[in-house]
């Protein structure tokens, strides 16, 4: 007998509840970057995706999901009008592109290779000639703030798998989200390879954003939401699906 998981359970009835008042989609930028979001469902929209959902859908807002290329994600809802984006890393460079509605979680960063770990920015900078990151993330500004050069910098695009760059040899670190990395190296076919994280170096919130010119009561109406799932543990039972399992001994 299939069995759904509890996690999907409580996002059905969420949404089922909130359909009932919706008027117009409004469309939700949303990139493939498990586990944080998944543009097509098969299980879950992500940590973040699932609690912006929940929070749409209790305010009585159908959704409208739309995936692009994230850098042309980012300049569309940017420049548009009442466009929803996630999950968006608030950083210094993006600060006046858009409308900050909501933290949804805390994000560490960390290097990720399998040799030994770097302790630190610095040693990272000595060491390693090519990092892959996520094209149009916010890693690629941390890294270039703490001193990387271009050519250190290589921005895998949306499908690149930097797990098998990885064991080729073709990238000496990847830099990313340790939620990422542990879930898309758990399910990749090198996942019996000893996979070496340094300490997380960067931390940033990533939030539910808007275009630059979004509705205030649309604004405050998700706030809110965000808020009141928070408060009521909701938030946390919709993450903690994605989260790898403990091990004995762990």
């Amino acid at each position: 007998m299939f069995v759904v998981p509890n996690h999907l359970c409580l996002l059905f009835v969420l949404l089922v509840a909130g359909a009932a008042s919706a008027d117009e989609p409004i469309r939700l930028y949303i990139p493939e970057a498990p586990p944080l979001a998944m543009n097509q469902y098969a299980g879950g929209h992500g940590m973040v995706g699932d609690v912006t959902l929940a929070a749409l859908a209790r305010i009585g807002k159908l959704t409208r999901i739309v995936a692009e290329p994230w850098p042309r994600a980012q300049a569309n809802v940017s420049k548009g009008k009442d466009m929803l984006i996630i999950p968006l890393s608030r950083t210094p460079e993006r600060e006046q592109l858009y409308t900050w509605i909501a933290p949804i979680m805390e994000l560490e960063r960390a290097f990720f290779s399998l040799d030994e770990p770097v302790a630190d920015f610095a040693r990272a900078r000595a060491r390693y000639r090519r990092i892959g990151v996520g094209m149009g993330t916010a890693q690629v500004g941390i890294l270039q703030r703490e001193g990387f050069s271009d050519e250190q910098i290589v921005q895998l695009k949306l499908g690149e798998n930097p797990t098998h760059l990885l064991v080729l040899g073709r990238i000496d670190a990847w830099f990313t989200g340790v939620p990422e990395a542990l879930y898309i190296w758990g399910n990749s076919p090198y996942r019996e390879r000893n996979l070496r994280r340094s300490p997380s170096l960067a931390s940033t919130g990533l939030y539910l954003g808007c275009s630059r010119e979004c509705d205030e009561q649309l604004v405050e109406q998700l706030r809110r939401a965000i808020e009141e799932l928070e408060l009521e543990g909701i938030s946390q039972r919709l993450q903690q699906a994605y989260l790898p399992k403990p091990q004995p001994g762990d």
